[in-house]
């Protein structure tokens, strides 16, 4: 696990080896593995993701797209989708999985600090959704109804709705942490916030991919 497991924050970088795709989970969905066209399978993998999804209307398969990493693994993920630029498909689709397999292997501290920043982001509270009170249960619920919009109901909701969730947790992460490690991880969580924020406007716009 090379994300938030260890530091409770999104990746601000790009790994450092190059992206390495399992055939079989490519072909999971729908794709077909060549090491010369990784950019190029990451952007397409992504968008038969999110069509296959939204095309189905079936919750079982909503459910199941939901819990890719819990099939796949979340490396295998970020092999196929963390190089990719923060403001496309794949990054944004990256940013939400990750969002969510830290909430479910740290629910409690997710909830502490959500808790803790909705008394600063009432606003941002409301736009994420209904977590209260926001114990680990419902925001474990929350982040899995955040993604299913990804393939039932506006996209550009759904990826406003993981930026409202990234700055409440942020706001109280900054409000409980102490000392720059903390400063900084509040700061990066912000960060991925904006790029979802900007994910939804380009998909507003038809303009992400």
């Amino acid at each position: 696990m090379r994300l938030l497991a260890y530091s409770g924050a999104m990746p601000t970088e790009r790994p450092r080896r190059p992206a390495y795709v399992d055939p079989n989970a490519l072909a999971a969905l729908g794709g077909r593995y060549d090491p010369s066209r990784e950019v190029e399978i990451a952007h397409e993998s992504a968008r038969v993701l999110v069509r296959t999804g939204r095309a189905a209307h079936d919750p079982d398969t909503t459910r199941r797209f939901v819990a890719l990493v819990d099939e796949l693994g979340l490396d295998t993920v970020a092999d196929l989708w963390a190089a990719r630029p923060a403001t496309s498909l794949p990054g944004a689709l990256w940013r939400l999985y990750a969002i969510r397999q830290w909430v479910r292997e740290d629910p409690v501290n997710a909830s502490r600090e959500y808790a803790a920043g909705m008394r600063f982001a009432d606003v941002q509270h409301a736009v994420a959704g209904p977590a209260e009170p926001p114990g680990p249960g419902e925001l474990t619920d929350l982040v899995d109804a955040i993604l299913s919009g990804v393939f039932e109901g506006d996209l550009a909701v759904a990826l406003e709705r993981a930026a409202a969730f990234c700055r409440v947790v942020a706001a109280g992460r900054a409000d409980l942490g102490d000392g720059e490690e903390h400063a900084q991880r509040a700061s990066g969580l912000l960060a991925t916030g904006e790029d979802l924020a900007r994910c939804a406007a380009l998909w507003r716009t038809g303009q992400l991919d």
